[in-house]
């Protein structure tokens, strides 16, 4: 029970859940209902919605809709690179999952044909992938991958490192890329893979990589905003252009 005093209920009760989510519970782990809450420090349910208000503005805590509030998980901080996201989550003692949702040799769209420099009439390599970091939605994938160059991709095991994978069976490795980066609200269908609400940020993420100068791959990666960061470093150049290029990202 809370006593009365300076400090109002609602600040006691906010310090007691921070210090429960910090120190008691999981990240990603739900909290107890208001309900459960009111009884249990003998508050109004008024009470409890403003502390855990509080928190959700803080980003210590989220909710979603139907399910309840959860403690929020830490941010993925990355540095802009040519790197697997499988081994990048485990760098981070991270447990990486990789559910494949479609795999298709098709015709791609013309601006896909033109990046991997194919003839309109060519087909190339299409899947659609989500990618888990310790069981939580991470990132919604659809990548193009040049069929000529990787015969029988489809045929082999995706649900771990492409990269690894174009390495060890194609001896293709991707050097370079070049990503843009961009922000907007999650449509419905990705929003329901990434279990957030529709309209929810994202970090948009296209890339076209090539291997000995060749492009290889043409991919778009969305990525939520509440679990996922970038760091860049930035050096101005000597010549005071202002011209910075950075490449790279995850897969």
């Amino acid at each position: 029970m809370l006593g009365d005093g300076p400090t109002p209920k609602h600040a006691q009760l906010r310090e007691i859940l921070r210090d429960i989510a910090c120190n008691e519970l999981l990240p990603g782990s739900p909290v107890p209902s208001e309900r459960e809450l009111a009884q249990r420090y003998g508050v109004s349910r008024l009470t409890v919605r403003e502390a855990v208000g509080q928190l959700v503005a803080e980003g210590l805590l989220r909710r979603v809709r139907g399910k309840g509030t959860f403690t929020t998980r830490p941010r993925v901080d990355a540095q802009l690179h040519l790197a697997s996201f499988t081994e990048e989550m485990r760098r981070r003692g991270m447990r990486p999952e990789t559910v494949l949702l479609q795999a298709t040799e098709q015709a791609p769209p013309p601006e896909v044909a033109s990046s991997l420099g194919l003839r309109r009439d060519q087909r190339a390599h299409h899947l659609h992938r989500l990618r888990k970091a310790d069981g939580a939605p991470m990132a919604v994938e659809r990548g193009w991958y040049h069929a000529g160059l990787l015969p029988g991709l489809l045929r082999q095991d995706l649900s771990d490192s492409l990269y690894t994978l174009l390495a060890r069976v194609y001896d293709v490795h991707l050097e370079r890329g070049t990503q843009t980066v961009l922000a907007e609200g999650a449509d419905a269908a990705t929003a329901a893979l990434l279990d957030v609400r529709p309209g929810s940020p994202v970090l948009v993420f296209h890339r076209v990589s090539t291997a000995r100068g060749r492009p290889v791959e043409d991919m778009t990666s969305w990525y939520r905003g509440d679990l996922y960061q970038v760091t860049m470093q930035l050096d101005r150049n000597p010549d005071g252009s202002g011209d910075h290029r950075h490449t790279g990202g995850n897969r």
